[in-house]
């Protein structure tokens, strides 16, 4: 029997098992006393639940299905413990990571300028690719200018933290990247979501509350990384300019995956870029690097590289990532050997063969990320242990980065898988989907009982 395969008589074992040890197993510590003063990391906020997450599993016999080491570049393919698998858990959506072009641009720049700027671009970390990035990313966008952060996420914490304040008021979409709340929450500012894509509901609050509030900044995904859905941008731009807020559009998926060009999600709605106020980014899908930007007019920019702390604080851009990023936008903007197409067309047809198999495929529209919801943590789990069982590498999204009720696989398509591997990655999918369904109501039985 396979691990995560569990026969009824199986299943009824461990039920016993669970019930005899559970409690003892995952104990959890001592109430404090009155006096506690207990600096153990264990009493940190959460690390119960982890434990007792982790010791359920292991009378499962269910290995963890995260940092999971690849000994490769993970591409359209991987090696994971010497098994060479169909890789569906990176998005380097066009393929450029290990791109020859990309590689010789990240090697040269070491030779010339070594692994670090040795220091905040502020002070003595200026190097001329930094402000070539730049150019061509303001380009990319055409909007004034553009900055680039060492991280994608502090790009949107510092950005955030540092434009709004406590007069302010921040507008989120209820399914928005993590960073953006991180942000929020240091700005001081008051937030409020929205439901997803609900912009009935943004325009009320922007008619309820617009007048009490110095300024309103409004921040949504052009691609949503966890659903693969997009936006409405010309009814969004149209709310900002009717209400005076402020527009910011994180295009860290929709950057080489949306438009004909790969140029986002303006390029889709045949939108001038210049009315979004704020382009965010970040170089670590596409672009096949790391890091994050800011791209929009050219005050804006010059304010964050002046007052931003995860900018003024921070060291500067390595040379290799920076080149990196340099060259595969080079890429994207030059055609990108027609990878876009080639992007977009894997990705509709992984989406048709996965509705036409009858595994839920959410909201997504066929752009790049198509989640496989399971509606339950454990089966999310078991499925991806199951598929790369049999040679099929995708992660799965649990409790608490999605509702416990909507965990799932996510998929990330790219142009570099072949149909074969597509169809053959998709029936598989389904075929193991269907065996977690028979086995649902004794797994339910023995989750419950793990738990508690």
């Amino acid at each position: 029997m396979s691990k995560g395969r569990l026969s009824d008589a199986a299943l009824r074992s461990l039920i016993s098992e669970v019930r005899g040890k559970a409690p003892a197993s995952v104990e959890a510590p001592a109430a404090p006393g009155p006096r506690s003063h207990d600096a153990a990391f264990e009493t940190l906020p959460g690390y119960d639940t982890l434990r007792m997450q982790r010791a359920a599993a292991d009378l499962l016999g269910i290995p963890s299905p995260f940092f999971r080491t690849h000994e490769q570049r993970a591409g359209a393919m991987s090696r994971i413990a010497g098994q060479e698998v169909i890789n569906f858990a990176s998005y380097d959506y066009l393929g450029l990571n290990g791109h020859q072009a990309v590689a010789a641009a990240a090697k040269a720049a070491v030779d010339e300028y070594g692994t670090s700027v040795s220091a905040s671009r502020l002070v003595a970390g200026e190097r001329p690719f930094h402000a070539a990035l730049e150019r061509r990313l303001a380009e990319f966008h055409g909007v004034e200018d553009a900055v680039v952060f060492v991280s994608g996420h502090a790009t949107n914490v510092a950005a955030i933290g540092q434009i709004t304040g406590p007069a302010d008021l921040i507008l989120h979409d209820a399914l928005i990247h993590n960073s953006v709340i991180t942000g929020a929450q240091l700005s001081g500012a008051q937030r409020r979501s929205f439901p997803h894509n609900d912009l009935d509901t943004l325009e009320a609050i922007l008619a309820a509350e617009r007048d009490r509030w110095q300024r309103v900044l409004i921040v949504v995904e052009s691609l949503y990384s966890m659903d693969g859905d997009t936006i409405d941008l010309p009814r969004l731009v149209a709310l900002k300019q009717r209400f005076g807020a402020w527009l910011m559009v994180d295009e860290a998926h929709g950057l080489g995956v949306l438009g004909p060009t790969g140029r986002g999600i303006a390029e889709v709605a045949g939108i001038d870029p210049r009315q979004v106020d704020i382009w965010m980014g970040t170089m670590s899908k596409t672009l096949a690097s790391c890091g994050g930007y800011i791209a929009g007019p050219a005050a804006l920019v010059e304010y964050l590289k002046l007052m931003a702390s995860g900018f003024v604080y921070s060291v500067g851009m390595p040379a290799p990532a920076t080149m990196a990023a340099l060259t595969a936008l080079e890429l994207v903007m030059a055609g990108a050997d027609g990878r876009v197409a080639r992007l977009q067309a894997n990705s509709r047809r992984f989406l048709e063969r996965a509705r036409a198999a009858g595994l839920d495929t959410g909201l997504a529209q066929g752009h790049a990320i198509i989640p496989i919801i399971l509606g339950d943590s454990l089966q999310a789990v078991l499925l991806s242990n199951r598929l790369l069982e049999r040679g099929i590498n995708v992660s799965p999204i649990v409790h608490p980065a999605v509702p416990e009720k909507s965990a799932r696989l996510r998929c990330f398509v790219t142009s570099e898988h072949t149909p074969d591997q597509i169809d053959r990655a998709v029936a598989i999918i389904a075929e193991e989907r269907e065996a977690l369904r028979r086995e649902a109501p004794a797994m339910a039985r023995l989750g419950a009982v793990a738990r508690g």
